[in-house]
């Protein structure tokens, strides 16, 4: 992998994780249980698609 490469999947990484935070965040803010367990599972979606960066490495 060159590191131009490496820099982009460092990139989507950064990105990958931001959304799990954004999805904690907003989550956590919500009072609505149909709401909540929607932007529960975006922030699992996020981490399987992390998770899959990370093993690429």
């Amino acid at each position: 992998m060159t590191s131009k490469e490496l820099l982009y999947v460092e990139d989507a990484l950064g990105h990958e994780q931001y959304f799990q935070t954004k999805c904690s965040e907003v989550a956590n803010t919500l009072t609505d249980s149909e709401l909540k367990n929607t932007v529960c599972e975006m922030q699992q979606k996020h981490q399987k698609i992390f998770n899959s960066f990370m093993n690429v490495l």
